[in-house]
């Protein structure tokens, strides 16, 4: 600053093509990081999912299929009882199948394993399946998240 309180024209010219650059680096690091950094995605609420007609599903078999974002598993014991599951392992979240050699639930990543009510009954899983909710209607499957 002068003596009288001005800037000097060098200060001046300093600042402004300071703030210039500034202002491109902006201009050009804002979009280059929202194109890096994916959104959020609002997912839908599922309720209710037909996974198959009766007549597909023989007696002591398994099928995974998609409810909402997570993978579910819907089985048909040798007793054409249904139960269904939310397919993530309790222990690390890896997706469990329907062993139709063993009539139980597996898991690959660490040879967990449920019985058909969900229940863990050796390996590493803490607790059991979360259950899901089994409705017939008609010929055709539907499954639901189980009310409390």
């Amino acid at each position: 600053m002068n003596p009288n309180g001005s800037i000097s024209r060098k200060k001046f010219l300093d600042y402004f093509f300071g703030g210039a650059i500034l202002a491109l680096a902006v201009s050009i690091l804002y979009p280059v990081i929202r194109y890096l950094v994916p959104p959020k995605v609002i997912e839908a609420a599922v309720s209710d999912v037909m996974v198959g007609k009766v007549d597909e599903f023989p007696p002591n078999s398994g099928k995974l299929f998609r409810f909402g974002s997570k993978p579910g598993l819907v089985v048909r014991s040798a007793d054409n009882q249904f139960t269904a599951f939310l397919a993530t392992c309790t222990h690390l979240d890896c997706t469990v199948q329907y062993r139709e050699d063993l009539k139980l639930i597996w898991c690959a990543c660490h040879n967990g394993k449920y019985d058909l009510t969900g229940k863990n009954i050796s390996g590493p899983p803490p607790r059991p399946l979360t259950p899901l909710a089994v409705h017939i209607k008609g010929d055709e499957i539907h499954i639901s998240e189980l009310k409390a």
